[in-house]
């Protein structure tokens, strides 16, 4: 069978396959598997546990069923409502809870839902206690009863912890910047403007009326249209768009072209590395990063750290080797000089602060890099496990050598479905496509 967690938790459609079964089973094999690896406290106390969400309407049923499986194995629970996953993930740390928990689906359509839990100090968990956790989904507990079950509690005004925290890591206020910001009615919708609000920006939200139906619809990260004609049509500065658990962000400026990750990342670690404050000067990027962003990074004196793609992947590698910035494309941008994980709010207060205090436009700043065109290709219905080829590996090689320093190819299977991912970077976007779509006939013939 397959892994139950995927990259993100577990995931799937609330009600058919994350049903309220599900995610109590889950709730109570985390508290058991937990408490037997000495991961909660030996205080006496019982072990505490947050819980937050995003708007989703399933998230209302899902979170009673996470709950009851925490209070009914002995943990006592903090609800923390709606709010981002850094959020939850930054509260688990500074309320000294045992463990954290969201409810979330992140940029997935409102029909879908997810579990994900976080160890003490807002750490997602490693996959081995994962995979204990489901290897023990169903067993025959012995339940706690009397004084000893858990107890519940809202703890819903929390949010303003977390506004605050994100506030005191920047070095300078927003005033004077007009900023549009999309809520993707999600997570966000309330601290994301309060928090921009707080640090100086004159802000005008969108996207920021959840409704439990309507998130990341037409809105968010993914969806940058209306953004980008907001931000246009107010003259304002900057806009900015998070995803429906504000664990990512993306930006546009001025004219209302895209500010992706990479150039994000850019413009904080070329920011960061003129204070001094970049570790090892060095930034930690997947494998997906364009070339352009590797380029302007080795053309200012900074490292580039290659992972695999997922920022749980960055995150252990700037865990282990000492970094503290890190990311994806997309838009999760780690700083772990102040969170455990990727944090859009964060981002996005550091990136303004750059742009006010610099004084430049978006557009400048992200100047420092000119990403290279990049064509994706989803080759579906092949055998993944034949990525490997003889004939697909000389193919590579080929256009490898046909691209040279102004290019590069990469041939990735998918980790959830029969698909096997080609992408190509080129000088021009007409031989990027001539590449990738030669590569993908030859994907076709050589993985059927």
């Amino acid at each position: 069978m397959a892994r139950l967690f995927g990259t993100d938790g577990v995931r799937g459609v609330a009600g058919r396959d994350l049903t309220a079964e599900l995610a109590m089973d889950l709730s109570v094999a985390a508290a058991h598997v937990l408490g037997d690896a000495g991961a909660f406290t030996a205080t006496g106390r019982r072990p505490i546990a947050v819980v937050g969400r995003d708007p989703r309407a399933s998230g209302e049923f899902l979170e009673a069923a996470v709950v009851a499986g925490l209070a009914s194995s002995g943990v006592d629970v903090l609800r923390l409502g709606v709010l981002p996953t850094p959020a939850v993930a930054h509260l688990t740390a500074a309320l000294g809870a045992d463990l954290g928990v969201m409810l979330s689906a992140s940029h997935n359509p409102a029909p879908d839902n997810g579990i994900k839990f976080l160890a003490r100090g807002g750490f997602k968990l490693s996959d081995a206690v994962e995979d204990e956790i489901e290897r023990r989904l169903g067993e025959d507990w012995s339940f706690p009863v009397g004084s000893a079950v858990g107890r519940v509690r809202d703890a819903y005004g929390e949010a303003d912890r977390y506004i605050s925290h994100v506030l005191a890591t920047m070095r300078g206020g927003l005033d004077g910047l007009r900023v549009v910001v999309d809520c993707a009615h999600g997570a966000a919708h309330m601290v994301a403007p309060e928090a921009l609000l707080r640090a100086g920006a004159q802000v005008e939200a969108i996207g920021a009326r959840p409704d439990g139906l309507n998130i990341n619809d037409g809105h968010g990260s993914t969806h940058l249209d209306k953004l980008q004609q907001v931000v246009i049509s107010r003259g304002a500065d900057v806009g900015i768009a998070y995803d429906g658990d504000a664990d990512r962000c993306l930006a546009v400026d001025h004219t209302g072209a895209v500010v992706d990750g990479d150039q994000i990342m850019a413009i904080l670690a070329s920011a960061m590395h003129a204070e001094g404050t970049l570790a090892k000067d060095t930034v930690v990027a997947t494998v997906m990063s364009n070339l352009g962003f590797k380029l302007a990074m080795r053309e200012a004196g900074i490292t580039v750290v290659e992972t695999a793609v997922g920022d749980r992947y960055v995150l252990e590698r700037m865990k282990a080797d000492g970094f503290n910035l890190g990311g994806e494309q997309s838009g999760h941008v780690i700083m772990l000089d102040h969170a455990t994980t990727g944090d859009g709010l964060l981002t996005s207060l550091h990136l303004l602060s750059v742009v006010a205090s610099s004084g430049r436009s978006l557009r400048e700043l992200a100047s420092v890099m000119t990403p290279l065109p990049q064509v994706l290709i989803n080759v579906k219905g092949v055998d993944k496990g034949k990525a490997k080829a003889a004939e697909l590996v000389s193919a590579v090689a080929d256009a490898e050598a046909e691209l040279g320093d102004t290019g590069r190819v990469l041939i990735r299977p998918s980790g959830t479905e029969p698909m096997i991912r080609v992408m190509v970077e080129a000088s021009s976007e007409d031989q990027a496509t001539k590449v990738a779509e030669r590569l993908a006939d030859v994907v076709r013939a050589a993985c059927a």
